[in-house]
């Protein structure tokens, strides 16, 4: 079809008027963004209870907590070396708490130091007496207590003082044996035979109970005793009285324990960690609080023993008693000095101790905290040595640490 310059023209002008419709179209604004343009709707949880959202400030429901700003998740962290980036380092378990929610829990700041060796221990410790020097006196025949002269358990008494006397039916007839041996051992002079028998009936009556010194008196004056003297084997204190006027009992029977007080043991609870810096020998100081007082003890060469009932180890000393001072059952201070390595040492609260692993928690400002797994060695007081994980000088937290724990370990749940 031939065409004329007409239809040329025509074609031309609608080619023209498409174009222009085009352009005007292209250059229409569109409908408003929602992202940009309807302002996002703030949400407000609880800390102890994330789970739970409202859109409006105000108190859980749940446990009365003040409900927190819920932040963006575009919210920019501090730059910090050591998190994820393209060189595949892993990122540090962080954990972020507005500084009104510091204040709430009682968060507080201290700085890793470096410490000396020479460390005071001061623990607690308990008088005993010692094995070695406490008497049990026993019957030695049986018979019935006629009287007791010490009633009271912690009376002090002396070597041969009178704590009781008892009757034995068998006490005449082993005192006319005696008797008649010490006349027959007079008139023959220094007959071997009367002297053997003489000697195996004064042992007769030892055996009852009867002391030499009373032994003594009954040769002197010859006279029968009608009872039995039981006398204190040592200058010390009355541990234990099992006796009263008028008991019947059988040979053997403990009347007291009487224990030698000159120097006591002191037995000392540390822990296996602590009980390894002791060494048999080492001088400690035994202070009385209630009496002012201060005494020295020495490390007992024996081994400590393990108590399963308070999962500790005794440690005895040995410690001279002037005056009595010490009475068995007493508690007293012990300073033990230790000799230890110099190393980093923080507050024993800062660091969080679940049995698996122990974790403080490093300020890296602006309200996040870096939850740092260590590594530690000897605990003396309030203080525990930190062998790994940590550097001297870094801020962390030493208060508040359990409950910035129990927030991680929330928020890392809700994560979840």
């Amino acid at each position: 079809m031939r065409m004329t310059p007409a239809n040329m023209a025509v074609t031309v002008l609608l080619v023209g008027v498409s174009f222009a419709g085009g352009a005007w179209w292209n250059h229409q604004p569109g409908p408003a963004s929602t992202a940009t343009n309807t302002p996002a709707v703030q949400q407000y949880t609880c800390p102890m209870h994330p789970e739970y959202r409202s859109d409006r400030p105000g108190d859980c429901p749940s446990c009365g907590m003040k409900l927190e700003l819920v932040k963006p998740a575009s919210s920019a962290a501090p730059a910090m070396s050591g998190m994820s980036g393209g060189d595949g380092m892993a990122m540090p378990d962080m954990i972020e708490v507005s500084a009104e929610r510091q204040q709430t829990i009682g968060v507080r700041f201290g700085t890793a130091e470096q410490v000396s060796g020479h460390r005071i221990l001061r623990t607690t410790g308990r008088v005993a007496a010692k094995e070695s020097a406490t008497y049990q006196v026993v019957a030695g025949a049986s018979g019935w207590i006629r009287a007791v002269m010490v009633t009271t358990p912690g009376t002090q008494v002396t070597k041969d003082q009178i704590l009781a006397e008892f009757y034995s039916p068998d006490l005449i007839s082993a005192e006319q044996q005696y008797f008649a041996l010490v006349d027959a051992a007079e008139r023959s002079g220094r007959d071997v035979g009367v002297a053997a028998n003489l000697q195996r009936s004064a042992n007769t009556l030892r055996n009852m109970g009867v002391s030499d010194l009373q032994l003594e008196e009954m040769k002197r004056d010859r006279d029968f005793s009608q009872n039995i003297h039981v006398l204190s084997p040592a200058t010390g204190v009355v541990l234990q009285r099992n006796i009263s006027t008028g008991l019947r009992f059988d040979r053997g029977f403990e009347f007291y324990q009487v224990a030698d007080l000159s120097s006591v043991w002191i037995i000392a609870d540390l822990s296996a960690v602590q009980a390894d810096q002791i060494r048999p020998g080492t001088s400690v100081r035994v202070s009385l609080p209630q009496r002012g007082r201060e005494l020295q003890a020495r490390v007992s060469q024996t081994q400590p023993l393990f108590d399963d009932a308070t999962r500790t180890l005794k440690v005895r000393l040995d410690a001279a008693n002037p005056g009595a001072a010490l009475t068995p059952g007493m508690s007293v201070d012990v300073d033990f000095p230790l000799n230890l390595p110099a190393g980093l040492a923080v507050p024993a609260d800062a660091i969080v101790d679940t049995g698996l692993r122990k974790t403080l928690f490093v300020d890296r400002g602006n309200g996040f905290f870096e939850a740092r797994q260590v590594e530690t060695g000897w605990r003396i007081g309030d203080q525990i040595q930190v062998t790994q994980g940590l550097s001297a000088g870094e801020r962390i937290v030493i208060s508040g640490t359990f409950l910035i724990d129990s927030e991680s370990r929330m928020k890392a749940a809700k994560r979840r």
